[in-house]
């Protein structure tokens, strides 16, 4: 009883990180069942079950609190539901460990980019409200929904920090969208394991015990990113991408550091984040009419207009 209650917290505290910061769900909730024994198959499907419910519930919550780009989940959930199935019956076969590094090195350089430009730029306007066309969402889906079911979480640390990147869609968009979208991912995967696995090692008490934490913190997660400054948002989703990339790198076979060492890596990204985060909260306080969430939002309607072809009337995304 004990670990099904500490199971449900680990769920409830990954979803309310994940919704708010648009990753992690997957990541730490499979890091929990891999360090008691579970095997990585059975570990992902226990997830990506749970993930049915949970990210149903935070999509409609993020939905609720207009926080979904409809047009961004409707050309990234099936290229990613396709990737997601497939990394489902490769998992149930093989390992894909060695790209792990590869994967954690160019997400590191995405983090990197995200959390300077965020944190000395604020959010930058000039591709604001362009639409995010299909010959880039396509392949990302399909490359973050592989992900996602091999490593048991990737959708999030995948395709979050490549649409912040874009400068396209405001954070509580990309965010709102992308866990939005999860849900057919997580979907795909679970009907990928079943096929491959049955049933064998899940474990449906656990299963349960992550979607009720995660179906709990699903619409708190929602209302906090619809009032977070996206300056602030940036620069947290930035250093969170940053800091997850470096433990996995430093966790794999690529490197080759003393703990000692690591502790003081550790201690440096951390220090360098909170520093970011907080030279990013001056700068919003000195600006808070052009930096608040509902200015953004303004900006990206007003650029839609602008980019919208004459005669074609600018319909913003519902929600």
């Amino acid at each position: 009883m004990r670990t099904i209650v500490l199971i449900g917290l680990v769920g409830l505290a990954a979803q309310l990180v994940d919704g708010s910061l648009g990753m992690a769900y997957g990541v730490t909730t499979t890091t929990l069942l891999l360090a008691v024994g579970t095997n990585p198959a059975a570990a992902s499907a226990t997830v990506h079950l749970a993930e049915i419910g949970t990210t149903l519930v935070s999509g409609i919550s993020h939905w609720r609190f207009g926080n979904v780009d409809w047009k961004v989940v409707r050309r990234i959930a099936i290229p990613g539901a396709i990737g997601a199935f497939l990394g489902a019956t490769v998992l149930s076969k093989l390992s894909t460990e060695a790209a792990a590094p590869l994967m954690a090195i160019i997400l590191l350089l995405l983090g990197i980019y995200i959390l300077a430009r965020f944190t000395l730029q604020g959010i930058p306007r000039h591709h604001l409200g362009k639409p995010l066309r299909k010959r880039f969402l396509s392949p990302l889906g399909l490359i973050a929904g592989f992900v996602d079911a091999t490593g048991g979480g990737g959708w999030g640390p995948v395709g979050t920090p490549a649409i912040l990147a874009s400068g396209r869609l405001e954070p509580r968009k990309v965010i709102g969208s992308i866990d939005t979208s999860e849900f057919i991912i997580a979907v795909a995967a679970s009907l990928g394991f079943l096929f491959s696995l049955g049933s064998q090692g899940i474990n449906f008490a656990w299963v349960g015990a992550i979607l009720v934490g995660g179906v709990i913190a699903a619409p708190i997660a929602a209302w906090l990113v619809r009032h977070i400054p996206p300056r602030l948002l940036g620069a947290s989703v930035g250093g969170l991408i940053v800091l997850t990339n470096t433990r996995s790198l430093l966790r794999s076979d690529l490197v080759d550091v003393p703990s000692a060492a690591q502790t003081a890596i550790y201690v440096v990204v951390v220090a360098v984040w909170a520093a970011a985060f907080a030279y990013s909260l001056r700068e919003y306080l000195r600006d808070r009419e052009n930096e608040s969430s509902d200015a953004i939002s303004r900006a990206r309607e007003e650029r839609e207009v602008e980019v919208t072809p004459a005669g074609v009337e600018s319909v913003s995304p519902a929600g």
